[in-house]
């Protein structure tokens, strides 16, 4: 098979070369975004009279018979052809014979992969903000049913102080919310276009870049032709978003775990999220949460891979950068399976109330509201602290609670202390700033969840309307 990009050479590639430099085997996953960025682009080449009305129309109805075949899925790609773009291009030539030569003008696949690549993630960002929308509203909706439910917060995985489960869902929300920000945030540099950069420094041809921008809903063109064509950062800022985001659901994964343990009990994993083991029968293990906290680390390494990859780069482009496309497709893969599952693993947790309020009755959880108590009474907070550290210890030799001592034991140790510290310790009755403040937290967050989905439709809307616009 001859090379359209071949005239150059005499002897034919080495299959063993075609194999290794292939990439066709996965960056057919771009097949549709190839074919949008190519009928944006000859649409261009006829505005800016490159190209003529009767070339258009062959070029423009070829590329549309392709991708009705895709969407069919009746497309072979062939590893001679080395890339998408490459594939699409011989399609064409097959379909419309040798007009089909004339899509390239003006273009390099340096630009036209760099175009795919933008195209393909502001598709897949939309895709995670969806996923993680769907997990923070259940979060939300777990909040808002659990605000009366006490339990344990943990330092150093030792029991701490007593917090609502309210609490604990709007902080793993509080984690995702931010993670929504971070992909809003990259869409600015996600959506920018590549196209018109050709190779490195652009064409001699007096195209518009602007204008295939604007078809494609860019919000704006790269300014510098060299850093449009070797410019991945919009692609290693998605997978560190994407790290994040799979770093606070391994922290989850870790608490459910963790609490669904006998040592723990105070939650039970739904059947149907759970596996048993081949040979004790009694087993119920925990595994989607397990295997989450282990995919983890497979999004690390593609961040860590991408970032090595770059790292000794020149200007413009190098065929290295051809390596970013599989940990791209498998963090997306990756996140977006976890996200979903945890949605409907969490939605389906059932919580042992009993067993977490009885926790906090061990452990001294009310000693720094004691504490507190000592200071409303003029006693500077640190001597209040070695004071309540003395009866606490004392707790621990008679193996007791500090709010079972007698009144004369207490004021053993301070005088300041009188009966109402019965009240002030009662576990139900500490009100700390997240108990206080819990209504309207959940309040702000379901807000910022609103906006969030307003931004996600918008954003859904203007992808709908390029694809509606170019037949996909």
């Amino acid at each position: 098979m001859n090379k359209l990009w071949g005239g150059r050479f005499s002897e034919a590639t080495d299959h063993t070369v075609e194999t290794y430099t292939a990439s066709i085997a996965f960056d057919h996953q771009l097949a549709q975004f190839d074919i949008l960025g190519s009928l944006a682009h000859v649409a261009m080449l006829k505005q800016s009279q490159v190209i003529n009305e009767k070339e258009y129309l062959a070029i423009n109805q070829g590329l549309h018979s392709i991708l009705n075949k895709l969407k069919q899925g009746s497309l072979t790609f062939h590893d001679e052809d080395e890339d998408i773009h490459m594939n699409v291009e011989r399609m064409l030539l097959q379909e419309i014979g040798e007009v089909a030569g004339k899509l390239h003008t003006a273009r390099s696949r340096n630009d036209q992969v760099a175009l795919d690549m933008h195209l393909y993630l502001r598709q897949q960002t939309c895709t995670i903000v969806q996923k993680l929308l769907g997990l923070r509203e259940v979060l939300l909706e777990l909040a808002e049913k659990h605000q009366t439910i006490i339990m344990p917060a943990y330092t150093h995985l030792q029991r701490a102080q007593p917090v609502k489960l309210a609490h604990y869902w709007l902080a793993y929300e509080a984690m995702l919310a931010r993670d929504t920000a971070r992909l809003k945030e990259a869409w600015t540099r996600i959506n920018l276009s590549p196209l018109g950069a050709a190779a490195l420094t652009g064409s001699t041809f007096p195209i518009d870049p602007h204008y295939v921008a604007t078809l494609l809903a860019f919000d704006d063109t790269y300014h510098n032709t060299l850093d449009a064509v070797s410019d991945r950062d919009f692609v290693i800022e998605f997978v560190s978003d994407a790290a994040l985001i799979m770093m606070h659901l391994s922290r989850l994964s870790e608490e459910l775990i963790l609490w669904s343990s006998q040592e723990f009990n105070f939650i039970s994993m739904h059947q149907s999220f759970c596996t048993g083991s081949s040979i004790m029968p009694q087993k119920k293990n925990p595994d989607v949460a397990e295997l989450g906290r282990g995919k983890t680390g497979r999004v690390y390494g593609a961040l860590f891979s991408l970032l090595t990859l770059f790292k000794g780069l020149p200007l413009a482009y190098n065929k290295d950068m051809q390596e970013d496309k599989e940990p791209v497709f498998d963090v997306i893969k990756t996140v977006d399976q976890t996200l979903s599952i945890y949605t409907r693993m969490l939605a389906s947790v059932s919580i042992n109330e009993a067993n977490m309020l009885a926790a906090t009755k061990d452990g001294h959880l009310n000693a720094t509201a004691m504490a507190e108590y000592l200071v409303k009474k003029d006693l500077p907070f640190r001597q209040a602290h070695a004071v309540i550290g003395k009866m606490v210890a004392y707790c621990d030799e008679k193996n007791t609670q500090l709010e079972a001592l007698s009144l004369t034991e207490m004021q053993t140790f301070s005088p300041l202390i009188t009966d109402d510290v019965y009240h002030a310790i009662e576990i139900r009755n500490i009100q700390t700033q997240g108990f206080q403040t819990l209504p309207e937290t959940l309040r702000q967050q379901k807000e910022k969840c609103t906006i969030d989905r307003h931004f996600l439709q918008d954003k859904e809307v203007m992808l709908s309307n390029v694809y509606n616009a170019f037949g996909l």
